[in-house]
């Protein structure tokens, strides 16, 4: 455990941190909302302050009892983070909800959180969610939310005309139930973790100290305000530190809004950097940048102009979390000049477990133990980590709660790890996704994964095999490796080809049961929207396993190493 002064001796609550920064920079810039077309809104703290307070005095008016549950369903937007600060500061409870879920799951989380009230935002496929919120349900649209939504609801610009900001500033108490994170679930019903206002502001407060994040800092908030990590690291931080949040106006104006952010601090998951590489192969392949990259002279220079133009010039900390990053994108990244910190967290601890430090950071570990946190690994070898941001416990559920947090405060992870002699955390695999070969051998499938990532034509993949005598692998190519294979007999021959040298490569490397019998590249793109992958992109093995699991055992017999299906 890291030994610092003490920055939790006074913590106060992300509220009142939101009321301070009020206070303290009135006219300085909180957000930046895309409204397409090129068109922005600039909110200052002031503005920011004086909508929270006229939406807490609508939900007051409402005389809900206090701590009633009210959930956030939208994509990422300023209004997203100023209903969380008014329903805090109505008293009340915050119910996240991903905005790429099915109306079953949300139906499932609205019943399960006793949600009394629904803010409804920006949102793909409203058509194909709207029955999982119950029409009893009073629901406050943000100006983004679907035409459908407005026509039916009251809209937030009527509450801001219609009644005056709230002016007490109430202070709530930090252990008091500030929300409810259900998790992206890979697996079942999600569980719906519960954290205060001690948890939350704790990570917020001293995730801004470890990169030393200030008002001149810029953040590009994208992946799912509903997760852990993006609340955390984004809106709670931001309270705390005072930089601006810019938003994404969608998803095929997301370079553009990365231009405009120009972020100082970038946090994304595995597929994330993979894409954005892809995007950089599409216009200049693999082979001329790397022979580029060898010139004197010329990489520098090089890295730094392909980084600006992706948007990432002026980053000066940038993070991986939700799964692991292969080396190899790591090294590619790192020869652009962009060295990319890997960290660890979970919902049940608000995302505060482990990082790396610029200079500090080995590849294939996530980082030391943050300030304040203590991980042991246990003899099973899973990882158990005891923090001041471990959930207060699961909703509904004291007997899970018990299985996960022991009598002494560690929370048990479920991944399984080692640790370093300079206490970095090294993340082998999950407990849940270790399988049994049909000869009895055990395969931890996220070594293997990582190694078969080296390969740039590869977006994501899958081991698997628990009814098999050896594991397969299940590969999504990415889009310039896809146009490649349909694009010539020779183009198909080149993919196959490397990716038959990558299995030799590592049938050579890994025990023998674990020897990946055969590659087989699918053309199904694994999605949320078809429920191959979890709101934060990481792949449902179930869900993999239910679709092509009839065709393991042809593709088995077929003898065939390297398969296109």
């Amino acid at each position: 455990m890291i030994k610092i002064n003490d920055p939790l001796a006074n913590l106060i609550s992300p509220l009142d941190a939101f009321y301070q920064r009020v206070q303290q920079s009135p006219d300085s810039l909180c957000f930046v909302q895309p409204l397409g077309e090129g068109r922005v809104e600039q909110y200052t703290w002031s503005r920011a302050s004086d909508e929270v307070r006229s939406m807490a005095a609508y939900l007051l008016s409402l005389e809900l009892p206090p701590g009633s549950h009210i959930a956030l369903f939208s994509k990422n937007c300023a209004q997203w983070i100023m209903a969380d600060l008014a329903i805090w500061l109505a008293g009340h409870v915050t119910i996240p909800i991903y905005p790429t879920l099915s109306a079953e799951s949300i139906r499932q989380i609205m019943q399960h959180s006793g949600s009394q009230l629904v803010f409804i935002g920006k949102l793909d496929n409203w058509e194909e969610m709207q029955d999982g919120i119950a029409e009893n349900i009073p629901r406050v649209c943000f100006s983004s939310s679907p035409d459908a939504v407005k026509a039916e609801c009251l809209c937030w610009d009527k509450v801001l005309t219609e009644f005056t900001p709230f002016a007490q500033s109430p202070s709530p108490d930090l252990d008091a139930l500030a929300t409810i994170v259900y998790t992206s679930g890979t697996t079942g019903m999600p569980k719906g973790v519960m954290h205060s206002f001690r948890t939350m502001g704790t990570t917020g407060l001293l995730a801004g100290e470890l990169y030393q994040s200030g008002g001149a800092d810029r953040f590009l908030s994208y992946l799912p305000l509903a997760h852990a990590a993006e609340r955390a690291s984004v809106e709670v931080c931001q309270f705390y530190r005072g930089f601006a949040i810019y938003f994404c106006h969608s998803l095929d104006t997301f370079a553009e809004d990365l231009l405009r952010a120009s972020p100082t601090l970038f946090f994304a998951v595995p597929r994330i950097w993979t894409k954005l590489q892809q995007g950089v192969f599409a216009k200049l392949s693999p082979r001329v940048l790397n022979t580029l990259m060898m010139v004197p002279g010329v990489s520098g220079l090089l890295g730094r102009k392909i980084l600006g133009k992706m948007g990432l010039g002026n980053v000066r900390i940038a993070i991986s979390g939700a799964a692991p990053l292969s080396t190899s994108l790591l090294a590619w990244y790192r020869k652009l000049g962009l060295e990319i910190l890997e960290g660890y967290g979970m919902s049940e601890n608000f995302a505060y477990s482990h990082t790396s430090q610029l200079g500090e950071s080995k590849m294939g570990y996530v980082g030391t133990a943050n300030p304040y946190v203590d991980c042991r690994i246990a003899d099973s070898g899973e990882i158990l980590i005891h923090s001041p941001t471990n959930m207060l416990g699961y909703y509904k559920d004291p007997e899970q709660t018990r299985a996960t947090l022991d009598e002494k405060g560690y929370l048990h992870t479920g991944d399984i790890g080692t640790i370093d002699q300079r206490g970095r955390l090294k993340i082998t695999g999950r407990i849940k996704e270790i399988f049994k070969t049909s000869k009895g051998k055990y395969v931890t499938p996220a070594p293997i994964e990582n190694r078969l990532l080296s390969n740039t034509n590869v977006e994501q993949v899958c081991v698997t095999g628990a009814s098999l005598p050896q594991p397969i692998a299940l590969v999504n190519l990415s889009a310039v490796a896809m146009k490649k294979l349909d694009s010539s007999e020779d183009g198909k021959q080149e993919i196959i080809n490397s990716f038959s040298d990558l299995l030799n490569e590592l049938n050579g490397i890994v025990d023998k049961h674990e020897n990946l019998q055969c590659l087989v590249i699918v053309r199904e793109i694994w999605g949320v929207e078809n429920n191959f992958t979890t709101p934060t992109l990481k792949i449902r093995r179930n869900t993999i396993d239910e679709y092509y699991g009839k065709f393991y055992q042809s593709w088995v017999d077929s003898g065939n190493k390297v398969i296109v299906v």
